[in-house]
């Protein structure tokens, strides 16, 4: 399929070794299968519902537990990309996820299916990878993040245009096969099996750094850290905010990151390189993809709600059908396609730092446009429309920025982390949404104001976290994230 053509064209074909249009194609495609996963399942979930014998609240639980692996597993794969090189990393995860999905079709009860629905979360790591994997391929080049920022964009086109095909093919398939569970789940399990294989012939293996080891323990710190963290924010949203023994999950999961960080700071070669991390460089990009994970992650089921909310009744709301609100998620995912796209036209004209701005900006606008422009359907579709823009900018410039901000040999981590923190940030905001809502719901007694206001005060978060990382990319220096010289990298691995 073509994926760029002139001056894109030449800018992406370098010399052996570099970033290639090739190497993109393949890697557009597995992206595409990524998108997939991520909207395929969303039209089946009653017929899981009934297929599996459970509730509707049940299903959360799958979503929870493949967060929790998400954030847990990223690292780690991440930093055994840097190790042992990305292709074979990202092998590997292509065949964790492909064995899960297929599980997932012929899994008929509770369990089976939590068990490999968590699995199948492996395809998290597969953008980390590629970003790393295309901008080391890129280093024997003088223009590595301009190119990677270009195909992080193609990647991302790739990503949302599967889980549109995804979110439209689902329902159309599941029907087509009479309502057969187990043949409508071969289909992601096929794509994902063909993906591998795109990956084994197309894809180039990248540089490996030799002398290196893995962190055991200071993986195993990170990762009881992250899991008590994670599940208290789980455990958070799912009962109700008067559990205290929650936030003292919450807060032994902060006080375990102590010890990690005490750990790294004396390792040679450290899980994560706080040092690295520390840079005026890193740290920004870091923590703007956590707090772009509260608007992408946790604003999604507030959204849905407040759109299917029968205005009739509740006195806010739209009051829209399944289908019309999936055509609001259409032009959302569509406005990320085209935020992607502009990114690195915008880096190029401007900054790379001026580009990722302007990205939070557009963020921090849609949301809080809700606050006075969201009693019609044409308003929350523009309102979203503004923000789709900036989120795709910033989903296809996080990992290309941290992957030009990290040294040789951590662009796996680098990339990687920017996946975990924007998981942290998600899983966060969807805990403290579902407190605000319970909470406004229980006002409504009063009257519909109060609940209405407790979505407003959602969309009035996501604009104020997108306007804090917009004041941090402040911080970040000028230059960063530009073209610099070629760079010497080991001989590359067979």
């Amino acid at each position: 399929m073509p994926l760029a053509s002139g001056r894109t064209v030449a800018a992406l074909r370098g010399r052996s070794g570099a970033i290639t249009l090739g190497l993109v194609g393949y890697l557009f495609f597995v992206e595409f299968v990524s998108g997939v996963l991520q909207g395929y399942y969303i039209p089946l979930i009653p017929d899981l519902v009934d297929h599996l014998g459970i509730r509707d609240a049940d299903f959360n639980w799958f979503e929870a537990a493949q967060l929790l692996l998400s954030a847990i597993v990223v690292p780690v794969l991440a930093k055994l990309g840097d190790m042992l090189g990305h292709k074979r990393i990202l092998l590997v995860s292509t065949v964790l996820t492909a064995a899960a999905s297929w599980w997932l079709a012929f899994a008929g009860d509770f369990w089976s299916f939590l068990i490999a629905w968590t699995l199948q979360g492996f395809y998290v790591v597969w953008l980390p990878l590629e970003v790393a994997l295309i901008f080391d391929r890129g280093r024997v080049t003088n223009r590595a993040a301009s190119d990677t920022r270009r195909a992080a964009g193609f990647l991302v086109v790739a990503l949302e245009a599967g889980a549109i095909a995804g979110a439209l093919g689902g329902g159309r398939l599941f029907e087509a096969l009479d309502g057969d569970v187990t043949l409508a789940l071969m289909v992601p399990a096929a794509s994902v099996t063909i993906a591998f294989f795109a990956i084994l012939w197309g894809v180039p293996e990248s540089a490996r750094v030799t002398g290196r080891r893995l962190d055991t323990v200071g993986f195993a710190l990170l990762t009881l850290a992250l899991l008590t963290i994670t599940s208290g924010l789980t455990f958070l949203r799912i009962n109700r905010p008067d559990a205290l023994w929650v936030y003292a999950l919450m807060a032994l999961g902060v006080l375990l990151l102590l010890p990690f960080g005490r750990w790294v700071l004396r390792h040679p070669d450290p899980a994560i390189d706080l040092r690295v991390l520390r840079q005026p460089t890193m740290w920004p990009v870091q923590l703007t993809a956590g707090l772009l994970g509260v608007s992408i992650l946790g604003a999604q089921a507030p959204l849905s709600t407040f759109a299917g909310t029968d205005p009739a009744e509740a006195g806010f709301g739209l009051g829209l059908s399944a289908s019309a609100i999936s055509t609001i998620i259409g032009a959302y995912l569509i406005a990320m396609i085209i935020g992607a796209l502009l990114f690195p036209v915008v880096s190029r004209r401007t900054t790379p730092r001026i580009a990722l701005i302007v990205g939070t900006l557009l963020i921090a606008a849609g949301y809080l446009a809700f606050l006075i422009n969201s009693a019609t359907s044409l308003g929350v579709t523009l309102n979203m429309v503004v923000a789709g823009i900036g989120s795709g900018a910033l989903v296809a410039a996080l990992p290309a920025a941290a992957a030009a901000a990290a040294p040789l040999g951590q662009t796996g981590i680098a990339t990687g982390l920017t996946n975990t923190t924007k998981t942290i940030g998600g899983s966060f905001a969807s805990a403290v949404f579902a407190v605000v809502l319970v909470f406004a719901a229980g006002q409504a007694a009063v009257g519909t104001a109060a609940s209405l206001a407790g979505y407003l005060v959602v969309f009035g978060i996501c604009g104020v976290t997108a306007l804090v990382a917009a004041g941090v990319l402040v911080l970040v220096p000028r230059s960063a994230f530009a073209d610099a010289p070629a760079e010497r990298v080991p001989d590359r691995a067979a």
